[in-house]
């Protein structure tokens, strides 16, 4: 004899269970007048060889041809004069689901008009609610066989960062205005998810942006350019810096004043500044021409002349310091060979 279930409920149904289903497992045996009771945060739905049938709202339903209008087909089928058929019901939860997480598995690429191509990761939350139940079993229970939210938590992100993608390549242009863009992204983020939401049944009720932080690498970035951007003008600043070595120097025993002389002290530090500025700002510019020439290697051991485009002074501006003493050479002959090494120690002080 089939089973016979009289009284047909879910009373206990948890927070995040989006659908409970009775009976749990195959087809349910229903006699015609059981009692159907539906909580107010519920809603029933029938379901027959794959199809819904019905919706039962709140309240304690009664089954019958009448509330079940469909079901008159179902009971011309033969059932040995007991008026029984197979079902199921799935009661739909209708609570609002909060703390419902998203995040990026991984970085996503944007282009930055200031960094070139930044990579960044986002993080957040959004509540949702059941709008739809027939809509939502047909087309998450019955095709995904979902049945509660940590189930259904993947699929919905994976939803959510499509449209990430799309709306922060829409609105950023540097990531250094995302923070203030937040209430942007967010809307805009709402009104597109929740056109898919709705296509299977559900409303989003909120959507919140945690965070949108940049990957280890784009974070380098960022500071390097910030520290670049400190210093400013690099060619003034690289002079006043060498003028003040210069004239520090020249306050010491034995400084510049006493054998290299004022223009001579004058002369290299100019120079110094503009070959130091000049291989820095190459340094900032790195590649954007690829049709300057690379600088010349400095040889280890130097002439007079040699040293002197090294230190961007004259040829007698570098034999004072040697004669002075401040740079150690070696004479052979009537030719001097200053070593690179010593002249760095001289730049150094």
């Amino acid at each position: 004899m089939p089973r016979i279930i009289d009284v047909i409920e879910a009373p206990n149904q948890g927070s995040n269970e989006l659908v409970t289903r009775v009976p749990e497992y195959e087809s349910g045996d229903f006699r015609m007048g059981s009692q159907v009771i539906v909580r107010e945060s519920q809603r029933a739905v029938f379901y027959r060889d794959g199809k819904s049938l019905d919706t039962f709202d709140p309240g304690r339903h009664t089954i019958t041809t009448m509330n079940l209008p469909i079901l008159a087909g179902l009971m011309r089928l033969g059932t040995g004069g007991k008026d029984i058929f197979t079902a199921e019901v799935y009661f739909v939860n209708l609570r609002e689901i909060t703390d419902m997480k998203w995040g990026t598995p991984q970085p996503i690429s944007l282009r930055d008009s200031d960094l070139g191509l930044v990579r960044v990761r986002a993080f957040g939350q959004y509540t949702m609610q059941i709008a739809d139940p027939k809509r939502f079993v047909d087309q998450i229970v019955g095709t995904q066989g979902i049945y509660n939210t940590s189930q259904i938590e993947e699929f919905l992100r994976g939803i959510v960062l499509s449209r990430l993608t799309d709306v922060l390549g829409e609105n950023m242009t540097s990531i250094f205005d995302l923070p203030k863009l937040f209430d942007e992204i967010s809307a805009g983020m709402k009104a597109k998810v929740q056109e898919d939401f709705l296509a299977l049944g559900l409303n989003l009720k909120q959507f919140m942006i945690v965070s949108i932080s940049p990957t280890e690498e784009t974070a380098k970035a960022i500071d390097e350019r910030s520290s670049m951007g400190a210093v400013g003008n690099l060619d003034s600043y690289m002079k006043y810096k060498t003028a003040r070595a210069v004239g520090d120097a020249a306050q010491q025993p034995g400084g510049t004043s006493e054998g290299l002389g004022l223009g001579a002290g004058v002369g290299l530090g100019a120079g110094m500044a503009s070959m130091i500025a000049g291989a820095m700002s190459g340094a900032q510019g790195g590649g954007q021409s690829s049709n300057q020439p690379a600088a010349p290697a400095v040889p280890a051991v130097m002439t007079l002349e040699e040293a002197a485009a090294y230190l961007r002074v004259t040829p007698t501006d570098v034999q004072a310091i040697i004669e002075s003493g401040d740079v150690k050479a070696k004479k052979i002959g009537e030719q001097y060979r200053i070593s690179k090494e010593a002249i760095d120690a001289y730049l150094a002080g």
